[in-house]
């Protein structure tokens, strides 16, 4: 049995690595989160310790440490801003670091992780979730077969819609979360690398605080993007019947449904991990390459775009 310390406990994404802690036959031994609001611990290790302020809980683990009990892992699951300063603590607390999507705001920063990997044996893991999922696996191959004479033409849209508290939070500040394309489509990117190869191209049609849009082209592929956060995005039908989030991506026109299973990949990815074959920093270096150039990028005018831009009002 492994043991856990997890950061940012009090968030969307924690219960899920909660789970994988937990269905993988491990112990998660203390959390920290400034917010107390953390009930959710008692579904899983009602016994693991609490901390609401990082210097206690930093004493906590390197006591723990020696007395020969250190944690293997450190599981990060703060905001986004926060998780290379959190990797280099597990790293140099003598843990593993298990970290959310995305890994870092900037590829620069993969290097400088790199380094304290270098100095320290220990290993940064990240959750690209979507490398595991049996649909993109399945697509991967079927485009890595012999004999494809042209790109495939592949559409991507994902709106998830958020409610007016959203812009006032982290996740409302490029700064702390990296912008849209950052926060909610750093995986996706990454998918679409992991299918398709190497990024060749990159242009942005569209970049608001709600919605990203563009182009991308790879090996094997010209693809056109969408995301979004705003409710009125998601198409007619699917609102009639309550959705409040709706995903496709189509290639050369065949829709690959893979929204099934997407929200148990993180017990397989944690399962991958122990097994010694997580992703780790290099894995990430295309796709955090591709969203800090859409940060960053201007405007492409003309083109051919995805077709939900010409419905944003």
């Amino acid at each position: 049995m492994k043991t856990f310390a997890l950061i940012g406990a009090a968030g969307y994404i924690a219960p899920r690595h909660m789970k994988a802690i937990r269905d993988t036959g491990n112990a998660l031994v203390a959390a920290l989160d400034p917010s107390d609001s953390v009930g959710i611990i008692d579904s899983y290790f009602p016994d693991a310790y609490f901390f609401t302020e990082f210097e206690r809980f930093d004493r906590h683990l390197d006591k723990l440490r020696r007395k020969g009990e250190g944690v293997n892992y450190v599981s990060i699951c703060s905001p986004n801003y926060l998780h290379d300063s959190h990797i280099r603590f597990a790293l140099r607390s003598g843990a593993d670091a298990i970290c959310e999507k995305p890994l870092v705001l900037n590829p620069w920063n993969i290097d400088g992780l790199l380094d304290i990997e270098r100095d320290t044996g220990r290993r940064v893991n990240t959750i690209l979730q979507l490398r595991l999922h049996p649909a993109i696996i399945a697509l991967r191959e079927r485009m890595q077969t012999t004999g494809r004479e042209r790109k495939a033409d592949v559409d991507l849209t994902y709106i998830t819609s958020r409610g007016r508290w959203y812009l006032q939070s982290w996740k409302g500040d490029e700064r702390k979360s990296g912008g849209i394309a950052t926060n909610i489509g750093v995986h996706f990117f990454d998918m679409l690398h992991f299918v398709f190869g190497a990024l060749q191209e990159n242009r942005v049609h569209l970049k608001t605080p709600t919605r990203a849009a563009g182009y991308l082209e790879y090996e094997r592929a010209r693809v056109h993007w969408f995301l979004s956060l705003e409710l009125e995005d998601v198409p007619e039908d699917a609102r009639a019947q309550g959705k409040r989030t709706w995903r496709a991506l189509t290639a050369d026109g065949e829709n690959v449904e893979f929204s099934d299973g997407f929200t148990d990949l993180h017990t397989r990815t944690y399962e991958e991990i122990l097994a010694g074959r997580g992703f780790g920093l290099e894995d990430n270096r295309v796709a955090i390459e591709t969203v800090a150039h859409i940060r960053n990028a201007e405007i492409t005018p003309g083109g051919e775009r995805h077709p939900f831009i010409a419905r944003v009002k």
